[in-house]
């Protein structure tokens, strides 16, 4: 990515160390580092104050940028991505309606199958979270839809949703009723019909 590179060359233009430029973006230093050494992108916001702070146009800081994200995610590693989801909602339903069934039938060894299950799950669960990570895919959201004309509130509006700390407690919490609703409805088939 450029913009790293851009934001280090206009940061020395400016005559700015990392210091000064993350007080004026409100970010720190390390922050700073990491968009200059292209360990990570900056979001929205910064990208905008970053364009204010050095009186360049957003094309200009980013110039190139979106295109080769929108390359890198479209290509092969988006079909890996597809791929690797729909394997872990299918791992996620074995997770939920397999217990039982593996236990009654299989007794210990039936534990020992739901484990690997697991495991796989979270294994694929990590590897989506890294491909997220990656290719910074939340960024290139927020940045694509701000260059289609959508306003910034509507873009941090879904950013805070996302953020919100008690959605993933409810989510997790509505996730466990329902193994839990799931588990004990096959518990009760099971123990009627056998």
């Amino acid at each position: 990515m450029e913009v790293g590179n851009r934001i280090k060359k206009l940061r020395a233009e400016s005559g700015m160390s990392q210091d000064d430029l993350a007080e004026k973006v409100f970010v720190s230093r390390q922050t700073v580092s990491n968009w200059e050494n292209g360990k990570t992108y900056p979001d929205i916001n910064s990208l905008l104050l970053l364009s204010e702070t050095f009186k360049v146009s957003l094309d200009v800081l980013i110039k190139g940028d979106l295109n080769e994200m929108k390359k890198q995610i479209d290509g092969q590693e988006y079909a890996k991505f597809t791929r690797d989801s729909f394997i872990l909602a299918g791992l996620m339903l074995l997770i939920v309606i397999t217990p039982i069934p593996l236990a009654r039938f299989l007794g210990r060894w039936g534990l020992a199958v739901y484990l690997v299950i697991f495991a796989a799950g979270l294994f694929v669960a990590i590897k989506i979270e890294k491909y997220k990570k990656k290719y910074d895919i939340q960024t290139y959201k927020e940045i694509s839809a701000f260059m289609d004309g959508k306003s910034l509130t509507e873009i941090e509006k879904a950013r805070e949703e996302g953020k919100r700390p008690y959605q993933k407690l409810l989510l997790a919490i509505c996730a466990a009723l329902i193994a839990l609703a799931v588990c004990g409805g096959m518990f009760w088939l099971f123990s009627n019909f056998s």
